[in-house]
Order: C-alpha cells, then structure tokens, then sequence
C-alpha cells in the first residue's frame, strides 16, 4: 500500500509545511510576513503587513500622546 497523495517524500516536509516559503518584517511594525500566493507577482514591493500598518498606524508608529 501506498502513502496518501497528501503527503511528500521529496524532501520539503508535508504538504501546506509554511516553514519553506520566504518571509521578510513589515516595516511599520517589524511583525513577520510570510509570503501568500496573492502576493507573489508583487512579493518584493509588498512593504506592510496589513492596512493598518500601511495607513501609518501600526505599533511602532506612536505619537505624542492627546496631541
């Protein structure tokens, strides 16, 4: 019998294994981002790990507080 086709004997570790693909920090907030297929025409302008670090309001980004 068989192993099940879910599985990969190539080496890489099981299929959907995430350790493998590329990542790099956001650069509001230093968080890791782990490469998405979404982004993979564009992966090396991809800057942020979200929209509220694009809009400038990640945690690093604080302000003078009640200003």
């Amino acid at each position: 019998m068989t192993k099940a086709s879910s599985t990969r004997d190539d080496g890489r570790g099981h299929k959907g294994n995430k350790q493998y693909l590329p990542s790099k920090p956001c650069a509001a907030c230093g968080r890791p981002m782990t490469w998405r297929r979404a982004w993979a025409k564009t992966w090396e302008q991809v800057r942020y790990c979200s929209d509220a670090c694009r809009r400038g309001k990640g945690p690093a980004r604080q302000g003078p507080a009640g200003a």
